[in-house]
This record gives structure tokens, C-alpha cells and sequence, in this order.
């Protein structure tokens, strides 16, 4: 990925809503050349999609916990993530290297949730749980470094 392009998604990471006329500007190009330049980033998938960010505890889901898991079974099919794929409350899985297969990201309402929801993952997911909870946010969502060098996608 070009430096230009690497720019345009620093950018778009940090303000998702930049019109392409503010996105031009701040990266020295024209409208029309960062809007070429936008979906063809979108076309190659380097760019997934926008969203809102949320205030969780706004809208009633002030609690935040991850969660480790590990199968009963680890000789039996690794299919853990399909049958949790439908718990509205478990907002990200990430397959994950160490003792634990997978670590669950948790938004819930209450404490009660949060236990009622430990005991539908261990019985459907046919897992052990690790949980942690997220006592406060300093932050989150940061893009990360991007690699200084070019490679194509």
C-alpha cells in the first residue's frame, strides 16, 4: 500500500464522516482523486466499512468483560465460534494463540447478565471460561502503527 494510501485510511480511521473534500485536503489531493483513491480501497477490502462509535453505557451496556475460552474437548471439531455466533452479546471473537482458543469480547447491562450469559457460553459453546472484567476504558479503537514500507494487497 502506497504512503497516500496508507494516509487516506489513517485519516478515515480517525474521522470515518471526512467529507472527500476535507479527506483532499488534509492528504494534498483533489476530491474527485481521493474519491477514486477511497473506493478502490474499499474495493480491495483494505477498507471494510464506517460505523458509529458508541457510548455502551448510553444505551445500557455500561458493563464490558472479555472472556477466554477453552473446549472441554480439544480433540473435538473446533467449532466454538459458530455455535456462540448468535449471542447478541458477545460483540467480537478473536481466535487467539496460548492456553485459551478463543477470547470473547462481553457488553452487558448488569452483573446478572453478565453471569446468566457465563452459563449459556459454557453449555453452548461446551467450553471452560476465563472472564475479566473491564473496570474503565482510557481508550480503544486506535488504528495502530501502519508499516512504513509499500506491499500490495
Amino acid at each position: 500500500m502506497e504512503a497516500l494510501d496508507r494516509h487516506i485510511v489513517q485519516v478515515l480511521a480517525h474521522d470515518g464522516r471526512a467529507s472527500f473534500a476535507d479527506l483532499g485536503r488534509q492528504v494534498g489531493l483533489s476530491t474527485s482523486a481521493v474519491h477514486q483513491r477511497v473506493k478502490r480501497l474499499e474495493e480491495k477490502g483494505i477498507i471494510k466499512g464506517y460505523r458509529a462509535v458508541v457510548d455502551y453505557p448510553s444505551v445500557g451496556l455500561p458493563m464490558t468483560a472479555l472472556m477466554s475460552v477453552t473446549p472441554f474437548d480439544p480433540s473435538a471439531e473446533d467449532d466454538i465460534p459458530e455455535r456462540l455466533s448468535d449471542i447478541e452479546e458477545i460483540v467480537a471473537c478473536w481466535s487467539v494463540a496460548g492456553d485459551e482458543y478463543y477470547v470473547l469480547l462481553i457488553r452487558v447491562g448488569r452483573p446478572q447478565d453478565l453471569e446468566e450469559l457465563l452459563a449459556r457460553i459454557r453449555q453452548r459453546g461446551e467450553c471452560s471460561t476465563v472472564t475479566t472484567i473491564v473496570l474503565s476504558t482510557p481508550w480503544e479503537d486506535r488504528l495502530g502503527a501502519l508499516p512504513a514500507e509499500d506491499y500490495t494487497v
